[in-house]
C-alpha cells in the first residue's frame, strides 16, 4: 500500500478549524434537541437551514453539492448506517435512533461531526449500541498522539466494539479534513484495512465509528447514497474532528 500524502496543518490554521468546528458542535446541539416522536427527517434538514442562515450566513454546508449530494445533512435512522438522505416520509417514532452528521466550511477551512440520537425511550440493546460506539470514539481519540501509528486507533474502536458486543463496520471509516471535507488517510475502523502510517503533530483528523447492533454487512439503496444493515437491523454513529499537538489530541467539534 502506497503511504498516503497527508497535509500538517499549522496552530493557526487549526484555529481557524476550530471556529469551524464550533459551529458543527452547536448545530448537532440544536438539534438534538429537536429530535423527538413525530419529527421527520426533513424537518430537522430546514431546521439547520434556517438555524445556519440566522446565526452563521457565511458558513456553508459542507455536503450540500458534495459530488451531488442533495442535502445539508445525513440524517439516519435506525438500519440506515450513514448517509441518509433526509426525507419527508421519514417519520421519527418511540424507539427510534437516529444519526446525525454535519459539516460545514468556514473561510476555506472545514468542520465535520455525528451523533447519533435516541427517539424518545429506548431497548436495553440499543442503548449498548449507542453506548459501545460512542465509547470506541472516546478510546480511539486517546490515541491521538505524535509517534503513535494509526493503525493502533483502528485497533483500539475494533477492540472497543466487540468489548460491547458491536459488529464494527469496517468499509466506512474517517479521513483527514482541513482546507478540503475529505482527504488523506482513510482512517478505519478495523485493523488491517487503512494506511500504516505514524501520526504527526498538525493532522487533523476525523474519526467516525460505525457499528451495527446485529450484523457488520451493509449495502448501498438505489439512491446511491444511504447506507443500510444488509438485514435492516439497527446501527450507529458518532464523530469528532480531533487536531494531533503538542499536548496530545484534541477535539475541535465539541462545546466544551
Amino acid at each position: 500500500m502506497v503511504k498516503p500524502s497527508v497535509e500538517l496543518l499549522t496552530k493557526e490554521e487549526i484555529e481557524k478549524m476550530r471556529v469551524a468546528n464550533r459551529i458543527v458542535a452547536e448545530a448537532l446541539e440544536y438539534l438534538g434537541g429537536l429530535v423527538k416522536p413525530g419529527i421527520s427527517a426533513w424537518d430537522l434538514e430546514i431546521a439547520i437551514r434556517e438555524w445556519l442562515q440566522k446565526y452563521y450566513p457565511t458558513a456553508k454546508a459542507a455536503f450540500f453539492g458534495y459530488r451531488g449530494y442533495p442535502a445539508y445533512l445525513c440524517v439516519s435512522v435506525n438500519e440506515e448506517v450513514v448517509h441518509g438522505i433526509p426525507r419527508k416520509e421519514r417519520v421519527l417514532k418511540e424507539g427510534d435512533i437516529v444519526s446525525i452528521d454535519f459539516g460545514v466550511e468556514y473561510y476555506g477551512y472545514y468542520g465535520d461531526s455525528a451523533k447519533t440520537f435516541p427517539v424518545g425511550e429506548i431497548t436495553k440493546d440499543i442503548k449498548r449500541l449507542l453506548e459501545g460506539t460512542e465509547k470506541a470514539l472516546e478510546e480511539a481519540i486517546k490515541q491521538l498522539y505524535e509517534g503513535n501509528q494509526l493503525e493502533n486507533v483502528a485497533k483500539t474502536i475494533y477492540k472497543t466494539l466487540k468489548k460491547y458486543r458491536l459488529f464494527p463496520i469496517c468499509k466506512y471509516g474517517g479521513h483527514g479534513i482541513g482546507r478540503k471535507l475529505h482527504m488523506e488517510p482513510f482512517v478505519a475502523n478495523c485493523p488491517g484495512v487503512g494506511p500504516k502510517i505514524k501520526l504527526r503533530e498538525g493532522m487533523v483528523l476525523a474519526v467516525e465509528p460505525m457499528a451495527g447492533l446485529k450484523t457488520s454487512k451493509t449495502k448501498e439503496l438505489s439512491d446511491k447514497w444511504t447506507v443500510i444493515t444488509w438485514n435492516r437491523t439497527p446501527a450507529a454513529h458518532f464523530e469528532h474532528t480531533v487536531a494531533i499537538t503538542e499536548h496530545g489530541p484534541e477535539i475541535l467539534s465539541k462545546l466544551d
